[in-house]
């Protein structure tokens, strides 16, 4: 259908749902397609009680804890929320948005939201079509369940969500997609839905973060010997049932080499963040970091191209804690490069992955 029929086509449809309505029938909102962005979460304070309330929606959730219920039931519960929200508290509490009383998590993701709305607002001024940008966080507020409902409220009934994840994981991308099914399963009249796959390979990621590290490269006050580019690390156990995550990163750590002119030696792959006694993708962030700085390497800089938005696992454990393990054990030089966050850079590539995925719903 021509992109002009196809308006017409759209103009029809609204004018049809509002004439057509029988008496005391509710008021319609005109027809519109929505766009879900959906980040991990991020706690509502950083006193005990709301760090609890976060971390056990987080490490109750089966997709991100495969172990056995009941032994994980005990451990969280008797153990783990009694220990771990004082602490977490703690490093939230250092990277805290305290102007707007808010992890920067929220605030980055809330920015990413409006920029986009913005450019697609502007992108359709022409058409008639109406696209509405929301955002959601998976654990913590705003729920995804309540945004969807509310794009539905203005007239949505089509949605893409868009897991901010450019890699895909079991315990990140497809809880996104369980708890949206899960909203639609009490809902009487579903949108269509669509979910846009991860972009570890895109272009436009690619390029995106290939000039933000060269970038940030050119900010620091020395040339680094190794960079590191670390991701959010996975138990091994995932990666041998299948979960492609472990692939998705080397391919987006190969991509970067080639762009940037880096070899494996240069650009390296690590995990962080690893949590309890199994063993996780290798390498670890840390033990690197300490081997790398004991091993006679005295400037290092991190990455993080798994995250679109800096976090506490950014801000505080790699340029903190793993600043300081690299200072510590015999570096002299660190730099942490900032994520791609709202830059420019960084809403080219959603709105790259947004454009294409919403193509034969949107004329953009």
């Amino acid at each position: 259908m021509a992109p002009g029929r196809f308006r017409h086509y759209v103009r029809a449809m609204n004018e049809t749902a509002t004439t057509c309505r029988p008496a005391g029938h509710p008021r319609l909102a005109s027809r519109a397609t929505g766009v879900l962005l959906v980040n991990l979460g991020t706690p509502e304070g950083t006193d005990y009680w709301s760090m609890r309330r976060y971390l056990k929606e987080f490490l109750s959730d089966r997709r991100v804890i495969e172990t056995s219920r009941l032994i994980w039931w005990l451990v969280l519960n008797l153990i783990i929320l009694s220990t771990r929200p004082a602490r977490k508290g703690r490093d939230y509490a250092s990277i805290w948005n305290r102007a707007r009383d808010e992890g920067p998590l929220k605030t980055i993701t809330r920015s990413q939201s409006e920029q986009l709305a913005a450019r697609l607002k502007l992108a359709l001024e022409k058409s008639g079509e109406r696209v509405v940008v929301d955002w959601a966080m998976r654990y913590g507020l705003p729920s995804i369940e309540a945004r969807v409902l509310a794009l539905q409220e203005q007239g949505c009934d089509r949605i893409l969500v868009v897991p901010l994840y450019p890699q895909y994981s079991a315990a990140t991308t497809a809880t996104v997609g369980d708890k949206t099914f899960e909203a639609l399963a009490k809902m009487r009249w579903q949108p269509a839905l669509r979910v846009a796959p991860p972009w570890h390979d895109d272009p436009a990621y690619i390029d995106a973060l290939a000039r933000s590290i060269e970038q940030g490269l050119s900010k620091l006050d020395f040339a680094p010997d190794v960079i590191l580019a670390s991701f959010h690390g996975v138990p091994k156990d995932y990666h041998e049932k299948g979960d492609p995550y472990y692939c998705h990163c080397a391919k987006t750590t190969r991509l970067l080499r080639d762009r940037l002119g880096m070899d494996e030696q240069k650009l390296r792959m690590t995990f962080q963040s690893r949590f309890g006694p199994a063993e996780w993708l290798r390498p670890y962030t840390d033990e690197s970091v300490k081997t790398l700085a004991q091993g006679g390497v005295k400037k290092i800089a991190i990455v993080t191209p798994g995250f679109v938005a800096d976090c506490l696992e950014t801000i505080e454990e790699i340029g903190v804690e793993n600043r300081h393990l690299f200072l510590d054990s015999g570096g002299e030089k660190f730099g942490r490069i900032d994520c791609l966050n709202d830059s420019g850079g960084g809403i080219d590539v959603i709105e790259a992955v947004v454009r294409r995925e919403l193509k034969g719903w949107v004329d953009l």
